[in-house]
């Protein structure tokens, strides 16, 4: 039954006092929620003590402290070792359930991991969100490996609609049976690995279009910032999988475009570090020694001097009303109001 407790939700958290408790308060609100474990990954704030203060006395949550930092994967890893319940669930720190969110999703059958929309909410606006999972016609679909690799493809100019950023309810017993984990290596696309590993030993991917998670967008969220190394281990992480998995034709061609695009990122990136560290002289040495990585930096060079030019063009009443927007990762049929 839907009511029977048996979700483990993960919150692997640093320097996230301000959201913390929202977090905690909308996992424990879920009654199908056995354990709620924060990982307070290193915070140099009092996420910690933050967390534990948002204690409803059931005695599900459970605040863990690392001394030092080791990232979300490694968090979220020891999360799962120490947790004893069926169903996995992710919530990141910034972010919040929606009343109902897990009622709605273990009603669905034929699922080895199942997901559903993301309402991106501006953080000016998300204590006063009041958002239902009824929102949106209740329709779901099995997607497959391809169709998800395709949706971590962003493209420049459109909003972001990588399934990546999906947070599904994982079945443990199908993680252990086949050794899947977080790599703890990747602080960036740790999420996309697993699932992608996951879809290549056969697991039943369903989303559902209700909407059930509200992920706040916030000026300084860690989630919005990475590190250049981080592009290199996640390209390289692709490159892991088409080295140990037996893959169709068509899945390994669209794993090896995702490699190309995050590559293509991460030879931008080290191009503008050495620009900022060595030198424009430098950074031109870099790109003509490596021809193939010519097109992806000039075409990323070329297109952040055209966003800046836009965002700078779009200042004023539009940026002024973006807080009052909400948008959707996915597409659905909304419910008329009454």
């Amino acid at each position: 039954m839907a009511t029977t407790r048996s979700i483990c939700v993960v919150i692997a958290a640093k320097d996230a006092s301000p959201t913390i408790a929202r977090a905690v308060r909308s996992a424990l609100n879920e009654p199908e929620v056995a354990e709620v474990f924060v990982i307070d990954d290193g915070s140099s704030d009092a996420t910690g003590a933050t967390a534990q203060a948002a204690d409803d006395g059931s005695d599900r949550l459970r605040v863990v402290h690392f001394e030092q930092n080791r990232g979300p994967a490694a968090a979220r890893n020891h999360a799962i070792a120490s947790s004893s319940a069926p169903l996995i669930a992710v919530l990141d720190a910034d972010d919040f359930f929606l009343p109902g969110r897990f009622r709605h999703l273990l009603s669905l059958s034929d699922w080895d991991f199942v997901a559903d929309n993301i309402a991106f909410i501006d953080e000016r606006r998300a204590e006063e969100a009041n958002l239902a999972v009824a929102e949106f016609q209740p329709a779901s679909m099995l997607i497959d490996t391809a169709r998800f690799i395709e949706g971590n493809i962003s493209r420049r100019g459109k909003a972001r609609g990588e399934t990546g950023f999906l947070k599904p309810v994982m079945r443990r017993d199908f993680l252990d049976r086949n050794s899947l984990r977080y790599r703890e290596d990747l602080r960036l696309g740790e999420d996309y690995d697993l699932y992608l590993r996951a879809l290549t030993k056969g697991a039943r991917y369903r989303v559902s279009h209700v909407c059930g998670y509200g992920a706040v967008v916030r000026r300084n969220s860690l989630s919005g910032h990475h590190r250049t190394e981080d592009l290199r281990r996640l390209y390289e992480a692709d490159r892991a999988i088409l080295g140990s998995a037996d893959l169709s034709r068509d899945v390994s061609d669209l794993i090896r475009r995702h490699e190309r695009h995050v590559r293509g990122r991460y030879e931008l990136r080290h191009f503008l570090d050495l620009k900022n560290s060595k030198g424009r002289g430098a950074a031109l040495a870099y790109a003509f020694l490596r021809p193939r990585a010519l097109p992806s930096i000039t075409a990323g060079v070329v297109a952040d001097k055209v966003e800046r030019f836009r965002k700078r063009s779009a200042a004023g009443n539009d940026l002024q009303d973006d807080g009052a927007r909400l948008r959707y990762l996915l597409p659905g049929t909304q419910v008329p109001q009454k």
